[in-house]
């Protein structure tokens, strides 16, 4: 059996929020509408976004990374998603690989390399 990520879930306090926030970011749109489950169609995987009572405490343990689409600037991605709401975190380097770490408008973290 082999498994295939579909859809990556992040807990928050207002599902329909968070959602819109993040289909403009990725190009994406609102695919479902659960009320306390709502569910954004990007490519390659959906993202969805479910109402906790939880507050998130610290950092989060899981991330998304995300790669700019070709023939796009990263500094020019980082720059457009800062203009919707996010904030840099930090900007990191090893041989090969470049990435700024991001947090969206409600403190989850996610990475641009």
């Amino acid at each position: 059996m082999t498994l295939a990520a579909v859809m990556i879930t992040v807990d928050c306090a207002e599902p329909r929020e968070l959602a819109r926030w993040w289909a403009e970011a990725l190009g994406g749109e609102i695919a479902e509408d659960h009320g306390d489950f709502v569910i954004v169609g990007a490519k390659p995987v959906a993202m969805g976004f479910q109402r906790v009572a939880e507050e998130r405490l610290g950092k989060n343990r899981v991330h998304v990374d995300f790669a700019v689409a070709s023939g796009a600037g990263m500094a020019q991605e980082v720059a457009r998603l800062v203009a919707l709401g996010a904030s840099v975190v930090g900007e990191h380097s090893i041989p090969g690989l470049t990435w700024t770490v991001l947090r969206d408008p409600v403190g989850n973290e996610f990475c641009v390399h």
